[in-house]
């Protein structure tokens, strides 16, 4: 506590809050009030019981916030009438009676001081019509918060379903087209089967066939990956000596063996083994093994589309979190990996994607399905700023006690005459229809207040980042239910 000095009514009505007081309303003000003088240090500090208001009469003042375990700075001021502290006293136990942020004096300063009661009966007598106006915009607000809120959590839900399904009907209709496909070649080596039964192979000939499918099977797993020009390359070279031996149609069949990464040299040493059959014995001999590559081919494909089926239905459930407790310690890099598959469809083709990993990062302590609401919000907003076409990157690395996600893109960037405003509610550059300005303002909640990290942009043309910092350890009260985050931010007054 400060020394106390005399009030002066005269000096109080020089700030701007008590200017169109009256003499009576000062004279109280000074009576039930009292002017503190205080050495530089601390008035009072965050999560305290909000005891008493301030008003800057002279001198200089900083408030902070703790933030990812740091004091952040937020305001600096001489500005007299500056107010903080006790300022939402006047809507008791409505809201919670905390201080929202530490205060410090600079240098020495004098302040006006009235006890939290003592304020709020103030303007609770003198400003009935006010305090209904301030109560209806406060809660106003924070309900429609919540409202949209949970509207646009809805929409987004629908946005990803409708990805997801789009994600897992492609790889479902592949395997159901490689099945169809599949069981035609099956039926079709059958028939060639019987054929060659029925020519002149000795026991030797049909074992050293047998051997030749064998190799052409495990040829398949194995195959070497070509450029386009190369597989280009090598289909004409085998077209070509497929047409030579006598085999119709090798265009046809040229493909499916270069794809398996085969080359002359192994047509060549089929055509050793069978070279005492008639022509038309190598020609079914071929087109035997033949599909003996496309069934391996297909089964591969039925496999590559199965599993990719499988990856999206694990990452959707990392996503949501399903049967997972609210709170948990988490590889924070399956989170975004399994945000980048959900928005895969809406990233698109045109947008590359870059992750810069720090693997060495320990497993975070947090509400992991709130936290991929927030990825899923940033990483939104990146696409729209690039407009579906450039690069997008996901960074992470540690940060003292932190874990630090950075979420780039290569938009625009965001004008610096908005940038101290993207955070607010309802404030939006999309169209009207398109965005309800609480993305960010959710992220920000969700950082900061559950987690007590940090959100910040840094934003220049061609180079936009959100860098998310969270604590290493577990956020006092991680256990409880946190539905009363949504305090008031700390007020200076325009300062």
């Amino acid at each position: 506590m400060g020394t106390q000095l005399i009030c002066d009514p005269n000096e109080l009505r020089e700030l701007f809050l008590f200017e169109k007081l009256n003499d009576e309303q000062l004279a109280w003000l000074c009576r039930d009030g009292r002017v503190e003088h205080f050495e530089p240090g601390p008035v009072f500090r965050e999560g305290d019981p909000a005891t008493c208001f301030y008003v800057l009469m002279d001198g200089e003042v900083v408030l902070t916030k703790m933030s990812g375990g740091e004091e952040i700075e937020l305001v600096r001021t001489s500005h007299h009438g500056s107010y903080a502290g006790a300022w939402t006293a006047y809507m008791g136990d409505k809201v919670d009676q905390n201080y929202s942020g530490s205060f410090y004096v600079t240098r020495p300063s004098k302040f006006f001081v009235l006890d939290a009661g003592t304020f709020a009966r103030m303007v609770q007598e003198w400003f009935p019509m006010a305090l209904h106006l301030l109560e209806g915009v406060f809660f106003g607000n924070r309900n429609s918060q919540e409202i949209l809120g949970q509207r646009e959590r809805l929409l987004a839900l629908g946005s990803l379903s409708a990805g997801l399904t789009h994600e897992l009907n492609n790889p479902a209709a592949a395997a159901v087209r490689a099945t169809s496909s599949l069981r035609e070649r099956v039926g079709g080596m059958r028939h060639k089967l019987k054929m060659m039964a029925r020519g002149k192979f000795d026991s030797k000939t049909l074992e050293a066939m047998v051997q030749l499918q064998e190799e052409a099977a495990a040829q398949v797993a194995k195959a070497p990956a070509l450029t386009s020009l190369e597989a280009a390359d090598r289909e004409d070279e085998l077209g070509d000596w497929l047409e030579e031996h006598g085999v119709a149609n090798g265009w046809d069949l040229a493909p499916n063996f270069v794809q398996a990464g085969f080359d002359v040299d192994w047509l060549e040493k089929v055509h050793g083994t069978l070279n005492e059959c008639s022509d038309g014995v190598f020609e079914g001999a071929i087109r035997w093994l033949n599909y003996t590559v496309e069934t391996e081919l297909l089964m591969n494909e039925i496999a590559d589309s199965t599993t990719r089926i499988s990856s999206l239905v694990n990452a959707a459930k990392q996503y949501s979190q399903m049967d997972r407790a609210p709170f948990q310690v988490v590889d924070i890099h399956e989170l975004l990996d399994s945000t980048l598959v959900m928005l895969g469809r809406k990233i698109g083709d045109d947008i590359e994607v870059v992750k810069e990993y720090d693997r060495s990062l320990p497993p975070l302590p947090c509400y992991a399905a709130e936290l991929n609401q927030v990825w899923t919000n940033l990483i939104d907003n990146a696409i729209a700023a690039m407009h579906a076409s450039g690069t997008l990157t996901v960074r992470t690395r540690r940060e003292n006690d932190c874990a630090a996600v950075e979420i780039c893109d290569t938009g625009p960037g965001v004008p610096p005459e908005i940038r101290n405003r993207i955070f607010e509610p309802f404030f939006t550059t999309k169209p009207v229809g398109e965005g309800t300005g609480l993305g960010l303002d959710i992220s920000f909640r969700i950082v900061v207040r559950k987690h007590g990290g940090d959100i910040r942009v840094e934003s220049e043309p061609g180079n936009t980042r959100f860098i998310v910092r969270l604590p290493l350890t577990p956020p006092s009260g991680a256990e409880a239910d946190s539905s009363e985050n949504a305090a008031a931010q700390p007020n200076t007054g325009g300062a």
